[in-house]
């Protein structure tokens, strides 16, 4: 009998249930695994509960009853292997800072320290804009960058403590096709050293990319992207929807 253990997934939820004060459940009796690797979009319904999920992966909201495990921890202690890039990051594209500056505040620790940025910090976020392909970029004002160039600063932002897990909700939100591909191409590659989990409205699009599909709505139910199909999309989503897939290679 082998003495080798099984690794430790990268997201463990068991038995989970999720309600905001004494309102209705949002997320009910989870059971979820995330297995090293993985590169996993999050679907369902408007208000089905898809960025509850994952503000309770990365530990912004604590669980009503169940467990969570991110690596084997509390996401609380997890948290510096978590890269998360909000749906709605808090940055006003007018405010005068360069694209560095906001790569580099994913460097900010919640223990206040005298200084500011290190050196080590300065060199941390022009290796993450070179990452993702912006490494001219950095003295250039945030506010003068097209949509997908934001985006990158914002996921670079995310790269910038190195993680071993990136989360990412609606990361191509009103981008165009053509830049919201070039977008998930550099997922794509970023997934060869990464778990990726994303949320996503389009389905048709990320199914030329994503492995597995975690499908929410208010429960959540798991599925190799193969599976999907159109019926599997309208007991999520509930009534006539139809999933359009987009021109990208679908071998994997």
């Amino acid at each position: 009998m082998s003495d080798q253990q099984s690794p430790v997934p990268v997201i463990e939820i068991s038995d989970l249930d999720f309600r905001f004060d004494n309102g209705p459940r949002v997320l009910e009796d989870v059971n979820l695994v995330v297995s090293e690797g993985d590169y996993a979009s999050v679907i369902g319904p408007n208000g089905g509960g898809k960025t509850t999920l994952v503000k309770l992966i990365v530990g912004l909201l604590t669980p009503t009853t169940g467990d969570i495990r991110v690596f084997g921890m509390s996401p609380a202690k997890a948290r510096p292997r978590i890269g998360y890039m909000p749906q709605h990051a808090m940055m006003d594209p007018r405010f005068p800072v360069r694209a560095l500056d906001v790569v580099m505040m994913g460097r900010l620790s919640p223990r206040p320290s005298l200084g500011g940025y290190s050196r080590a910090d300065r060199i941390a976020a022009e290796a993450s804009l070179a990452k993702v392909g912006l490494e001219d970029h950095g003295s250039r004002p945030f506010s003068d960058l097209s949509g997908g160039q934001r985006q990158r600063v914002l996921l670079a932002r995310a790269l910038v403590t190195e993680p071993d897990l990136l989360l990412l909700d609606e990361p191509a939100a009103n981008l165009d096709q053509k830049v919201e591909q070039d977008f998930f191409d550099l997922l794509e590659e970023l997934n060869r050293h990464l778990t990726i989990v994303l949320v996503s409205h389009d389905l048709g699009f990320v199914s030329g990319f994503v492995r597995t599909v975690i499908c929410v709505h208010r429960r959540v139910d798991v599925h190799p992207t193969s599976e999907l199909d159109g019926r599997r999309v309208s007991e999520i989503y509930g009534g006539d929807v139809r999933m359009v897939l987009h021109d990208h290679r679908m071998e994997r």
